[in-house]
């Protein structure tokens, strides 16, 4: 069965890094993740992708900014016909992106996400925004900013695998294609795995009914000696401090356990890891995660209690953020 032209880097990037194993589950990992069945507003985003037009081959790309920012020299008739076909992607949750002048202001400002990061981590760049600034610069493998040579996201959303495809349409091969999306969850990656140098979870653990299994994923997809950026919802308190909401957080019905960060520092070295630090922690404003044109739906400020923003709607501590680092022992 012929490879589809979308999937062809991604096949070749398993082939290059050594992942046969996983390699052999990628037809079945996609064929599920991308079924038209299961996702009936998927054949729309693929033709929209498939819509946008040919692009001028001059363009200034930066991937290394608090804006991923792509500029090009684009008609206004073509720049209308961008700004429609990325609105058919919406809503956009994670960026921001200017993309041939079309700047569009996601609802959660995750620039300012990595900026809290950056400071305390010594392989990110100064300056990083997202995935695509890990394989900014030309040469892999030498930190900081010199690039990685192989990013995988995995997310199990198909929107936002055209959404990442939108995006590398007006990349293009800037990152020398080492950047890659799977459309599946971390039940997903090969157990024990031992690959990858870093791994970063992000807002993912407080919707996992299984915390620590979900900790132990992410300790077996690192090498020996690799290192876990871990984001995640976070409640003020001691070690023993868990907060198990109702049926509802913030409004959303899936989140589990929000432990206080030295519960969390606990639990991460009950699953084995090393060298575990705090580096951030800080409340979510109704600046930093908020609707905008590319985001019409509610967000953060429709959540909390109008009376004490302090509070979520059913009466917990409003939403709380921290970035924790550690390191599988080599």
């Amino acid at each position: 069965m012929p490879i589809p032209a979308e999937h062809r880097d991604l096949y070749q990037a398993f082939l290059d890094q050594g992942l046969d194993a996983w390699l052999a589950r990628l037809p079945e990992q996609l064929a599920r993740g991308l079924d038209r069945k299961r996702y009936g507003d998927l054949p729309a985003w693929e033709k929209a992708v498939a819509k946008l037009p040919v692009l001028p081959e001059e363009r200034e790309v930066r991937l290394d900014a608090d804006t991923i920012t792509v500029e090009c020299d684009l008609p206004d008739s073509r720049r209308r016909q961008c700004e429609n076909l990325l609105g058919k992607l919406a809503p956009w949750r994670k960026g921001p992106f200017s993309l041939g002048g079309i700047h569009i202001d996601t609802e959660w400002r995750s620039d300012w996400k990595w900026q809290r990061v950056a400071p305390t981590w010594h392989r990110w760049p100064a300056a990083a925004c997202s995935m695509w600034a890990a394989a900014a610069a030309t040469t892999p493998g030498e930190w900081p900013g010199a690039g990685a040579a192989f990013v995988l996201v995995i997310d199990p959303s198909p929107r936002f695998f055209w959404q990442f495809r939108a995006v590398r349409h007006f990349v293009g091969d800037t990152d020398d294609q080492r950047t890659h999306f799977l459309p599946v969850g971390i039940e997903d990656v090969p157990e024990e795995l031992g690959f990858f140098d870093t791994v970063f979870s992000m807002g993912v653990l407080y919707h996992r009914p299984s915390p620590l299994e979900h900790l132990l994923q992410l300790h077996g997809a690192l090498r020996p000696g690799g290192e876990l950026v871990l984001e995640t919802l976070v409640v003020e308190g001691d070690a023993t401090t868990v907060l198990l909401p109702g049926e509802r957080y913030a409004a959303m019905p899936n989140v589990y356990f929000l432990p206080s960060s030295a519960a969390l520092c606990q639990w991460l070295e009950r699953c084995g890891f090393t060298n575990v630090r705090v580096v951030d922690e800080a409340p979510t404003t109704t600046e930093e995660q908020r609707a905008t044109e590319w985001m019409t739906f509610q967000s953060l400020a429709d959540f909390l209690d109008p009376d004490d923003p302090s509070r979520t709607r059913e009466g917990y501590p409003a939403p709380r953020r921290a970035v924790l680092i550690a390191n599988r022992p080599r």
